[in-house]
């Protein structure tokens, strides 16, 4: 997908290429020049979103781990979707707007497997 779907919501089941469950949406941004209607620029954590900067965005986003550029530009830049990875050793992971495949009930399926998705720093 070029963008993220607006239906999308956090406790959502994420499903990889292989319709395997691989964990729950956690929170999502949507692009800092998001222009749908009702889809509001969002950012990860507790800021108002009225307050947003892009400095701001990035620390909330991801708190004092060191996201290395390009890929904050990035994430910032086309939104992501934050995956609350299921298992006791999986890390959590960023799922990009092209890398969802569509909308199923109760979730989303990727075009990718789990390994495919950006890791988040520990």
């Amino acid at each position: 997908m070029e963008r993220l779907p607006d239906d999308i919501e956090i406790g959502m089941k994420v499903f990889d290429s292989e319709l395997h469950e691989i964990g729950t949406v956690d929170d999502l941004k949507y692009p800092e020049n998001a222009t749908a209607p009702g889809i509001e620029p969002a950012t990860v954590g507790i800021a108002d979103v009225r307050d947003a900067t892009l400095a701001g965005a990035v620390a909330e986003a991801f708190g004092r781990q060191e996201v290395p550029e390009p890929l904050r530009s990035q994430l910032l830049r086309d939104g992501y979707v934050h995956l609350d990875s299921t298992g006791f050793f999986a890390s959590d992971r960023y799922i990009l707007p092209e890398q969802i495949a569509r909308m199923v009930p109760g979730g989303i399926q990727l075009n990718v497997t789990r390994d495919a998705l950006i890791k988040k720093p520990n």
